[in-house]
């Protein structure tokens, strides 16, 4: 078993164990990325994210997502209180669902450097239209395996 790890991969202190105030904007949230302590071997990490809100830009009102997170780590680990307040961090954040979707995909990849990570994002309908968003970056280990995502698309009251 590996040590606790003192230290994020920007920050000198993991915000882990500790109170943090909560970021007020994406762009301010911490990512903290853990070392991998099976970085030799390819594995999938999922995270879901099932209440995610984020603001319409064009009306302010209130957008809904279930997301989900999978990536092949390498060195690093993605620290789950520091993604927990990065997605907060949306919730006064105003964005079209592409640009919420896509600029998570692409923070998390920056700040962890996995070996592959896609997004799935479920949005729940706005205007009478639910609108799905995937974005995913690397390439995939060979044979990984990838379960389904298990967000049935929407059906309404189908």
């Amino acid at each position: 078993m590996s040590k606790k790890p003192g230290k994020s991969l920007k920050s000198p202190e993991l915000q882990l164990g500790r109170a943090v105030p909560w970021p007020k904007t994406p762009e301010e949230a911490q990512i903290d990325g853990v070392p991998n302590p099976q970085a030799g071997t390819d594995y999938l990490v999922r995270f879901a994210v099932p209440e995610f809100t984020s603001i319409c830009p064009v009306t302010g009102q209130p957008d809904f997502a279930h997301l989900v997170i999978d990536y092949v780590p390498a060195k690093w680990l993605l620290e789950s209180k520091s993604l927990k307040l990065y997605v907060a961090s949306f919730r006064n954040h105003g964005a079209f669902h592409e640009d919420c979707t896509v600029s998570i995909g692409k923070r998390l990849t920056a700040e962890i450097k996995p070996k592959w990570l896609r997004i799935g994002a479920y949005w729940f309908p706005r205007g009478g239209i639910p609108i799905d968003v995937f974005w995913q970056t690397g390439k995939l280990p060979k044979g990984m395996w990838v379960p389904d995502q298990g967000v049935a698309p929407y059906r309404g009251r189908g």
